[in-house]
């Protein structure tokens, strides 16, 4: 666990780390700390006006820093964790520069025992979108990983070669997938039915 204690360490000096998820890897730094949010953003070459995600250990956190409905609950507690992305009215606690200035979050509860790991000891939100530049292909293994990133990270966690599938986002509350990815025809099912 010592890869992970580094990691969460990093991550509290606002530091930005690359860990594996069940879709892609990640870019991650403390999602309540607009400066270290500020490092993602200049990492990824990513406009400011692109929300990120924030990641948590389970649903129990992400109820910490967002306010979800009765329905968006019941939907997150049906899909995570998973490859499912969930926009929910988030809470004071988030900052703007995560949101683009939204009232609304993503939020990511990986199913990756590496990636938990490092949610649950980082103790803070963590930011949740992919470890590349924006506009390039999303990384599946650490050699992929651009060379503008790799310098940007403080720590790279290393859990082999993952899926490639993007995350599905999804607006419970308005029924609509933004982002068609992993398990995209059960949400279809699950938002018709509920």
């Amino acid at each position: 666990m010592r890869d992970i204690d580094c990691a969460a360490d990093a991550i509290a000096d606002g530091d930005l780390v690359v860990y594996p998820t069940e879709t892609v890897y990640g870019l991650g730094t403390d999602a309540a700390d607009p400066e270290a949010i500020e490092r993602v953003f200049e990492a990824k070459g990513r406009p400011r006006d692109r929300p990120v995600s924030l990641g948590v250990p389970d649903v129990a956190t992400a109820r910490e820093y967002t306010d979800p409905s009765e329905r968006e609950l019941a939907f997150m507690c049906a899909f995570l964790p998973g490859p499912v992305t969930v926009v929910v009215d988030r809470r004071d606690a988030v900052p703007d520069e995560l949101t683009a200035g939204r009232d609304r979050v993503g939020v990511r509860i990986p199913a990756h025992d590496l990636a938990l790991s490092l949610l649950d000891a980082a103790e803070t939100p963590v930011t949740a979108t992919s470890a590349n530049v924006s506009g390039s292909p999303s990384v599946r293994r650490l050699d992929e990983l651009g060379e503008r990133v790799r310098e940007a990270a403080a720590v790279c966690l290393d859990g082999g070669e993952t899926p490639g599938t993007e995350s599905t986002v999804v607006d419970v509350s308005a029924g609509t997938i933004h982002r068609r990815g992993a398990l995209a025809d059960d949400i279809e099912t699950w938002l018709a039915e509920h």
